[in-house]
């Protein structure tokens, strides 16, 4: 059995794949305090909630954006598993050429969601993914990754609107009943939901256009489903988008 990491700012997204088949999800938050050993007493705890078992793990691979993580997960492999991560960059061989200027500062997040977008509906494609930040990433018809956009997250929105502005109040990210929010939280939570909508299908829109095509446009990450509903491109969410882009990557170096 294959364990995929997708290792975020915010928190670490983990996956049992047997064979093709995601067996088991979990999503934990990233804790930088954590040593390796702490992080492998997680895993036991999840593992046995899905009478899994560690030591039928026989691989794992890695995408990291938190670098000061990636000893503590290499550890974590070593120790609760005796195995040694892949960890996904610009170097491993994902089967899209990456026209990047700098590919070693493209995130591996945002290659293995193309990777996957790819595989499983087709170039060319955009992938939203809705995480800490929010990224959008281009693949061509000729399956080549050109790239894209990096915007802050709701969340980080959200929360620096409250510790910027000393009257407005934390608020559930939600989509409101009406635009014109007739008290503070509504008009807040519909200035979020809808200018966060407003800011994803203008890039979106431009996006498509200087690509001089017509991608499939797919979400994933936890927000997706919620601003998708309010998209006029984004035609699927997936959640399991990244988890499947690590196996597909995975099963791309057994090969080779």
């Amino acid at each position: 059995m294959l364990l995929a990491i997708d290792a975020g700012n915010t928190n670490i997204t983990l996956g049992v794949f047997r064979g093709e088949d995601l067996i088991a999800q979990w999503r934990i938050v990233t804790d930088h305090a954590k040593h390796s050993d702490e992080y492998v007493a997680d895993l036991q705890d999840l593992f046995q909630s899905e009478c899994l078992h560690l030591n039928k793990i026989d691989a794992i691979v890695i995408a990291s954006v938190v670098p000061p993580l990636d000893q503590t997960l290499k550890l974590m492999s070593q120790r609760g598993f005796q195995l040694s991560p892949l960890f996904v960059n610009h170097a491993v061989d994902t089967g899209l050429k990456i026209v990047y200027e700098v590919p070693a500062h493209d995130g591996a997040d945002r290659i293995v969601d193309a990777v996957a977008a790819v595989s499983k509906y087709g170039a060319p494609c955009i992938v939203v993914d809705f995480g800490t930040a929010t990224t959008f990433n281009a693949v061509n018809a000729v399956r080549e990754y050109l790239g894209g956009v990096i915007a802050p997250g709701i969340m980080i929105s959200a929360e620096a609107q409250f510790l910027r502005a000393a009257k407005l109040p934390r608020v559930e990210i939600k989509q409101p009943e009406k635009v014109i929010g007739t008290s503070t939280v509504g008009a807040m939570q519909s200035g979020l939901y809808h200018g966060y909508a407003g800011l994803v299908d203008g890039v979106l829109e431009k996006m498509i256009a200087e690509m001089n095509a017509k991608p499939r446009v797919i979400a994933t990450g936890g927000l997706a489903p919620l601003i998708a509903n309010a998209s006029k491109f984004i035609e699927k969410v997936d959640s399991t988008l990244t988890l499947d882009g690590l196996r597909l990557v995975y099963e791309r170096t057994r090969q080779v």
